[in-house]
């Protein structure tokens, strides 16, 4: 049985992978309050789903009385990570990094508190570090403790070694400076743990070791579960795409909605984790089945999306969702596409339509959802992909796209 709360419950709600010594970490943050790390590397605008768990950490970590320290890879998106990528990284330009810096930036107070006091959050960007390095005086004093035979056994490399997909020298290094980071955030702000999916371990071990060869206070590690949902889907990536938490990349109706539509197995778990309701509510929640269940799945999405987008947003996205399917009106924050009116002039192609509103992703799979009976305008089932659609089907100047009964897009005229 774990002594300090965080421990506790990062292992009751499952996000607890393993740790470099578990028994010591306890009885540290069992003592007092302790520096934590996570990095994100600023690769996109927005940081997706696959993050929450990290973030939920971090919220965690906090409300046990412990210090969040957000790194920002501003140096270490300029390398490229290799854990768990088949090629190496697009390289961005300068000016782009600092762009998906800023803007990713917005989600983490959403979470967790940042300020001045004990156990306030700080964001630092390991540019600060990284980008003033002598690379010949690092070599001699930091690279002398890397073993290569060792890395070459870490997942990141040697996965992509065996299914002989090339590795640059340059996404070598960025385990060592990943480790480095560890040392330079424990020297400047006395941090003692890093934490991060299951898939940086070789990551996490190199930076504890590293603190251990140049004398620093202990460090230590903590890796999550990397979640996939119970049909082997990957966490954050569906058919439309990544699952953005940004909401000016991702509207709350569909962030909602991607809680909303979790599979029956992941009910359980996904409560747990992206929830902060007491177990006991998600227990029994858990137990419902057949339709019942969806009560629970609703509960869900209204959860998740009150704590990435607020109450107002989440109350919102559920009086669409009511309105859209159980009363068959069209809800007010419905995905909207606009058509210039003189399109419908000599009429849309019915496959065409429904790709342009993102219900399809292309024209193939419109024809598909069509020809399966899946493709309904103002509730009406067409049946041809190629029917010719006009400005007929305009209800005060828009038309409410079904495909099948959980995805729904709005077209309007402009």
């Amino acid at each position: 049985m774990a002594k300090s709360e965080f421990i506790k419950i990062i292992q009751e709600r499952g996000y607890f992978n393993q740790c470099t010594d578990l028994e010591g970490l306890d009885e540290l943050m069992s003592q007092s309050g302790i520096t934590a790390y996570i990095g994100f590397d600023c690769t996109a605008r927005s940081l997706h789903i696959g993050s929450l768990v990290q973030i939920m950490l971090f919220r965690i970590l906090q409300q046990c009385g412990h210090r969040p320290v957000v790194l920002m890879g501003g140096g270490t998106t300029k390398i490229g990570d290799p854990s768990g990528k088949d090629e190496a990284r697009k390289m961005l330009t300068q000016e782009d990094i600092e762009e998906n810096k800023h803007s990713i930036a917005q989600v983490f107070s959403k979470f967790i508190n940042f300020g001045d006091g004990s156990n306030d959050a700080i964001m630092v960007d390991n540019a600060e570090w990284l980008e003033s390095i002598n690379y010949i005086e690092f070599l001699r004093d930091y690279g002398r403790h890397f073993s290569v035979n060792r890395m070459l056994t870490f997942d990141s490399v040697k996965l992509r070694l065996e299914r002989e997909q090339p590795l640059s020298f340059l996404e070598f290094n960025y385990m060592i400076l990943q480790a480095y980071d560890f040392v330079e955030l424990n020297k400047r702000y006395g941090c003692r743990l890093q934490l991060g999916g299951s898939d940086q371990w070789g990551n996490i071990i190199n930076g504890v070791d590293l603190g251990r060869r140049l004398k620093c206070p202990e460090l230590f590690g903590i890796t999550s579960n990397l979640i996939t949902t119970s049909s082997g889907a990957k966490m954050g990536k569906t058919a439309k795409g990544a699952m953005w938490l940004n909401p000016d990349m991702l509207s709350p109706y569909d962030y909602w909605q991607f809680w909303r539509n979790t599979e029956d197995a992941d009910v359980e778990k996904f409560l747990k984790m992206f929830t902060e309701l007491p177990l006991s509510e998600i227990k029994k929640l858990a137990a419902l089945q057949d339709k019942e269940i969806n009560e629970a799945k609703i509960i869900l999405a209204n959860e998740a999306t009150k704590l990435c987008h607020g109450e107002a947003a989440a109350l919102s996205a559920y009086e669409t969702a009511k309105k859209t399917f159980e009363q068959g009106a069209v809800g007010e924050n419905l995905p909207v596409c606009y058509v210039d009116l003189a399109e419908f002039n000599g009429g849309i192609q019915a496959f065409r339509l429904f790709n342009l509103s993102g219900l399809a992703a292309t024209g193939a799979e419109a024809k598909r959802l069509i020809q399966g009976s899946g493709a309904r305008i103002n509730n009406e089932l067409i049946n041809d992909e190629h029917r010719l659609i006009t400005d007929k089907f305009l209800v005060n100047g828009e038309m409410k796209l079904s495909a099948g009964k959980k995805k729904h897009a709005i077209i309007k005229v402009k």
